[in-house]
């Protein structure tokens, strides 16, 4: 019985990575008509029917193309980081808070900031491993900015600990049944949305990848397979951020289609904003992470906290008061 639990398991996550897959393969397609459309043109048509096989396309272009490797680099690392990227980028989804329960994730937040944690060391390591003056530097700018906004992503959640009492995403489903946080926290989730920005290196916080200075990053040395990977995995942490801004902020009931039309519309928003903003200046994104969104959510915290204390204090003194 164990056992087939497990292969049920491992079949169900096997099957949701897939699907994934196949949702950034469409994300990229997405991105390139609506960039088109903003730039007053078609984007990829030329492909099949209004270019829809383009990203299966490309995925054969790049995975076909001669493997090559800047000669001083660190082989195992250089090679291995950009899998290690996607698999952590696959990995968190497995805390996507199914009714069945995939695995039972009661600590699923934990689970989550876990692997994004996790995420700075591919990037880092792919940027040094490269043995490129520009990589290594687009390796380290993404290290600071992705450590610098973890603080505050981490404090919201945190927030959102206190308020339900639970780290399990299944209970945001509960308590939004009737109203959804976004609509009496909207500062927070806007500063959510900006900060998941950020910790997926997407305009106008792009530094990791600022081509104007760096020529590509951190990953300036890839091609090919590699490049591929890297592409895929910051894809992936787009749609996954998505999927947890509609569970925190929109109702978190994934089992009904408004929830994917939600998850849609977030992933718009990424590439509205890249096709609509410049980049920041450095010194703003670090004024941004620790003058104003630290002590933003820092302050939420502490406002949930009171609150919480005064909800639990309310109801011992009518208990006491019946008793």
């Amino acid at each position: 019985m164990f056992y087939m639990e497990l292969i049920l398991s491992m079949v169900g996550s096997l099957l949701l990575v897939i699907c994934v897959l196949v949702g950034v393969a469409f994300l990229t397609l997405l991105e390139r008509k609506v960039l088109g459309y903003i730039q007053i043109r078609k984007g990829p048509n030329k492909v099949g029917l209004m270019g829809i096989p383009q990203p299966f396309c490309d995925a054969i272009k790049l995975f076909t193309k001669e493997q090559t490797y800047p000669l001083l680099s660190n082989y195992i690392s250089y090679y291995f980081s950009p899998v290690f990227s996607l698999f952590l980028s696959l990995l968190v989804w497995m805390c996507m808070p199914m009714i069945i329960k995939l695995y039972s994730f009661n600590l699923g937040l934990l689970f989550f900031l876990s692997c994004t944690s996790l995420g700075v060391y591919t990037v880092m390591i792919a940027g040094w491993s490269s043995n490129s003056n520009y990589a290594l530097l687009g390796g380290l700018r993404a290290v600071a900015q992705t450590i610098s906004y973890e603080v505050s992503l981490a404090l919201i959640l945190l927030s959102f600990v206190f308020l339900i009492g639970s780290y399990n995403m299944l209970d945001f489903m509960i308590y939004q049944k009737y109203m959804w946080f976004l609509i009496f926290l909207f500062p927070l989730a806007l500063v959510w949305f900006t900060s998941c920005l950020a910790e997926t290196n997407r305009t106008p916080f792009d530094f990791a990848e600022g081509e104007s200075e760096l020529v590509s990053g951190f990953n300036v040395e890839y091609s090919s397979g590699g490049f591929a990977l890297i592409f895929l995995a910051e894809y992936a942490s787009i749609l996954f951020m998505s999927m947890l801004f509609c569970i925190i902020f929109l109702g978190a009931n994934i089992y009904s289609f408004d929830f994917y039309l939600k998850l849609v519309f977030l992933s718009f928003l990424f590439i509205w904003v890249r096709g609509t903003l410049p980049r920041f200046r450095y010194d703003k994104l670090m004024y941004l992470a620790w003058k104003c969104y630290l002590p933003f959510s820092l302050n939420y915290l502490l406002f949930f906290v009171g609150f919480k204390i005064l909800v639990v204090s309310i109801m011992l003194c009518i208990i006491f008061s019946k008793s």
